[in-house]
């Protein structure tokens, strides 16, 4: 009976280096300083107002018995009025509103840039290259600069103040990225994959919604966590397209929006951002947690050939 041979592979391990255990310390230290305020905020959000005007919030644990989640029953059921039994406006209005605002500004700019991409990556037409670089141009430009001029133009067609206009306006200022970061990966596809579906007689529209769109999956997740993240977090361009509109007897306003109302007229309820702030984080969480898998992958799509 033949023996079995036994390949054995030997991995080299690197040598632990002074200058790796500088490096790897550096780390570490931002890592903690970078962590400390979410941290402190975190606890802060279980604190009585007194518990958090009187120490910080390291102090805590030695008053365990002060935690409280009135914090949190406040914000999300509305801010208790004293001597009163009624309540204040709650967080679930604004947190639909911005599901029902973010969800199809992240969805518009996805289709729109994906076929943009398509075009400036494998159709040849004229001025493809001045095209390209105007739009990736568009990435320096402040929002800020174009809020006035589209705000008026909404006026005159009766957007502002709707869902559409908002959608649009968050679709416009992210396209220049999606084009760009889709383009990055379309581009870096392997050609003999459309020269062959061209060969079976698919067409351009065949092609990039049966085969493009597919395999540029990474890319739309990489894009998707960061449009969703900044137009979840967006409070300016809500409060110029979504300010005054109304539906039936509820103002719309965004989750941010009700945030910057939690503190009052002079900030003395401040402390309510505590809790506020990790509410509002729950869903962008599990947005980039659901989709991290393709996170590095599409952000690293283009930077190597080969």
């Amino acid at each position: 009976m033949a023996e079995r041979e036994h390949t054995h592979v030997h991995i080299e391990k690197k040598p632990i280096t002074v200058g790796g255990i500088i490096v790897t310390a550096i780390l570490v230290i931002i890592c903690i300083l970078w962590t400390l305020p979410t941290l402190g905020t975190f606890i802060s959000s279980f604190r009585t107002p007194d518990a958090i005007n009187s120490s910080g919030w390291w102090k805590a644990f030695s008053t365990m018995d002060k935690w409280t989640l009135d914090n949190y029953d406040q914000v999300l059921f509305g801010l208790k009025y004293r001597g009163s039994s009624m309540r204040g406006e709650n967080m679930i209005g604004p947190f639909l509103t911005s599901i029902t605002v973010t969800l199809p500004a992240v969805i518009i700019p996805i289709f729109i840039a994906a076929a943009a991409a398509y075009g400036f990556a494998w159709l040849d037409f004229k001025g493809r290259g001045i095209l390209l670089a105007v739009v990736i141009g568009l990435l320096v430009v402040p929002l800020q600069m174009s809020l006035v001029p589209v705000l008026r133009d909404y006026t005159k067609v009766g957007l502002n103040g709707t869902y559409l206009g908002i959608w649009l306006a968050h679709a416009g200022f992210g396209l220049p990225l999606a084009t760009y970061m889709l383009y990055n990966y379309i581009s870096q596809l392997p050609r003999s994959i459309l020269e062959s579906a061209f060969i079976d007689g698919a067409s351009h529209y065949t092609t990039f919604t049966r085969l493009i769109l597919p395999l540029s999956i990474p890319a739309i997740a990489s894009f998707t966590i960061f449009q969703f993240i900044w137009v979840w977090n967006d409070m300016l361009v809500s409060l110029v397209f979504l300010s005054g509109a109304s539906k039936g007897t509820q103002i719309l306003e965004v989750i941010t929006t009700r945030l910057n109302s939690l503190v009052g007229s002079r900030g003395t309820d401040w402390h309510f951002l505590t809790s506020g702030a990790f509410i509002s984080l729950v869903l962008p969480l599990i947005v980039f947690l659901a989709l991290q898998k393709y996170f590095v992958k599409g952000l690293l799509a283009g930077s190597v050939k080969g």
